[in-house]
């Protein structure tokens, strides 16, 4: 320091301000990798509801079908309704059964597969967290 403002032909109030824009570029950096993470997580999510919405309702049909197939069983048991109902009933909610667990399935696999952790950008954070304490010990 030659006047004590100036280090290396700079003085405190440029190097602060080149701190400060560095500090921006790096927050607004990691700021957009955590948007562009959490887009594509969501993306995924986007395409995996429509799946488990048909697959719960499928369900919930596959209930109301096999419930109609209980009443439908008492009903032959005090009136001697014919077999078919009962039946067709039951074969119904099967179809619905194996299409609604198929469909949830799917859904959720897609679903759960990516998570909604910004894995990637939190290894840039922990990359930088080390490269900060490098810095740090070497300044010291």
């Amino acid at each position: 320091m030659t006047n004590g403002n100036v280090q290396n032909g700079r003085s405190v109030a440029e190097v602060l301000h080149e701190a400060k824009d560095e500090m921006k570029e790096f927050l607004a950096t990691r700021i957009q990798m955590l948007r562009s993470e959490m887009d594509e997580k969501i993306g995924a999510w986007k395409s995996a509801v429509p799946f488990i919405a048909i697959g719960i309702l499928l369900l919930f049909a596959a209930l109301m079908v096999f419930t109609a197939g209980l009443v439908a069983l008492i009903a032959m048991a005090f009136h001697g309704q014919p077999w078919a109902v009962a039946v067709s009933c039951f074969i119904v909610m099967a179809i619905y059964a194996l299409l609604g667990v198929l469909l949830a399935a799917q859904g959720w696999r897609s679903a759960k597969e990516p998570g909604l952790v910004p894995e990637r950008t939190l290894n840039v954070l922990k990359q930088d967290q080390m490269w900060l304490q490098t810095e740090a010990k070497t300044q010291l």
